[in-house]
């Protein structure tokens, strides 16, 4: 009986296990690592979610202890399972595998895409932040003007009990209360739900797509970090960011997501120089050349906002396209220089988990990642945020950051509109799903 460690960030880990090892009689998954995402070891996948060889569940460990576990659980297989990441970060933790004797493996979508009854489309990414869910929200749009209903499947955000999340439904913005979403949840979810698409999300994702089968005639992947869809695709979009050109082939599995498109779209090319556009087109077309090209505006702009020019500001962009996406800077410190204002720094004033989050990402620019997986880190940045000395905070994240912390300054929220500027018009590719 082989003895496998799944190692993950309470993602694809999970799902890897459900379709792949839970039934399987012939092997034992004697633990999961977690990383990436602050809160999440320490925790137990119950036995609910484990199936019948799991009666005690299956206890998840923090990263950092890896070799320790490959000795003392007699490890015979090590499973990557998180996004995001260097391909040479991959090869270390092999080589940490491999000196302890372990194989090291990659699971592909052959195993690992669930078949669905409806028709899919995927919407991924090269990088964290490049666009996934402002396009896939324009997928959804399309699909409506033919009449057709439509559920976004999320990738998963298991941030809390996973047994009461192992199905999530959500329908309007109550549930997220309800549900007791994280920021970085809300983010995701409130969206979707604004322009009235259903979204479905948690951790069993065979039962997740029964749900959503019922509810809608095609069913919309909205991919986290990088990462592969769990559904299998009758249409795969990947979105490239010409701002990061390069990242496209040395993170993985974005790489993978690039290779297997149908269709690439070319996003932020409004603020992107030209020849990192044409690199990246060039990248494409050497490593995909069956693939369309779209590229794509990601204009900006500020809701409901007074003349900014000349005022300071407090900027707040998304968490994630910040720390392991790898940017200085989001589209609220856009916004911002766009319009003038002068953007006060955080650094002097962080607090408790916040402190230690910019020490281990000091790639970070003048503005404020929105950091909120428990009760205790989202006090934390209202309290940085209402501790500088600003005129207002531009907020450039997903979700208006004003209704859900208590701010001394008026808040604003910073927008994308999706324009498609050049290639084949999207609506095409969406013709023959129905």
């Amino acid at each position: 009986m082989r003895r496998i460690l799944i190692m993950g960030a309470a993602g694809r880990d999970f799902h890897n296990f459900n379709v792949v090892y839970r039934s399987d009689p012939s092997v034992r998954v004697v633990a999961f690592t977690a990383t990436q995402i602050p809160g999440i070891a320490g925790r137990t996948y119950p036995a609910s979610l484990a199936g019948e060889f799991y009666p005690d569940g299956i206890p998840i460990y923090a990263e950092d202890e890896l070799e320790r576990l490959l000795q003392e659980l007699r490890v015979d297989e090590v499973v990557f399972a998180y996004s995001d990441v260097t391909h040479e970060w991959v090869m270390h933790k092999a080589s940490q595998a491999l000196a302890a004797g372990a194989d090291f493996r990659l699971l592909g979508p052959r195993l690992t895409a669930i078949k669905c009854r409806r028709p899919v489309v995927a919407v991924c990414g090269t990088r964290t932040g490049v666009g996934k869910s402002l396009i896939t929200r324009e997928v959804a749009r399309l699909f409506k003007l033919r009449g057709l209903r439509v559920a976004v499947v999320r990738h998963p955000m298991p941030y809390g009990d996973l047994a009461t999340q192992a199905v999530q439904k959500f329908a309007s913005l109550t549930d997220l209360d309800i549900q007791q979403c994280t920021l970085e949840e809300r983010e995701e979810y409130a969206p979707h739900i604004e322009s009235g698409t259903m979204v479905f999300a948690g951790v069993d994702y065979a039962r997740i797509l029964d749900q959503a089968e019922q509810s809608a005639d095609v069913i919309l992947w909205d991919g986290g970090n990088n990462d592969l869809p769990f559904y299998r695709p009758d249409l795969h979009i990947t979105v490239a960011d010409p701002h990061r050109v390069g990242d496209e082939t040395l993170y993985h599995p974005g790489e993978a997501n690039l290779r297997a498109a149908q269709v690439v779209i070319v996003s932020k090319v409004d603020s992107a120089p030209t020849e990192k556009i044409e690199r990246l087109r060039q990248t494409i077309v050497s490593l995909n050349p069956r693939a369309a090209i779209l590229q794509a505006a990601l204009q900006i702009q500020i809701a409901n906002a007074p003349d900014l020019a000349g005022q300071s500001v407090v900027v707040v962009d998304d968490g994630p396209t910040l720390t392991h996406g790898g940017r200085p800077f989001g589209a609220g410190y856009l916004a911002a220089t766009q319009n003038g204002c002068l953007v006060m720094d955080p650094r002097p004033y962080l607090t408790g988990s916040f402190v230690p989050l910019f020490q281990a990402h000091p790639h970070l620019g003048p503005v404020l990642p929105a950091m909120g997986y428990s009760d205790t880190q989202r006090m934390e940045l209202e309290t940085i945020i209402n501790s500088i000395p600003a005129q207002a905070v531009l907020v450039g994240t997903p979700i208006d950051l004003g209704q859900i912390l208590s701010l001394r300054l008026p808040s604003y929220r910073v927008e994308y509109r999706f324009e498609q500027t050049a290639g084949p018009p999207l609506s095409q590719f969406l013709e023959s799903l129905r």
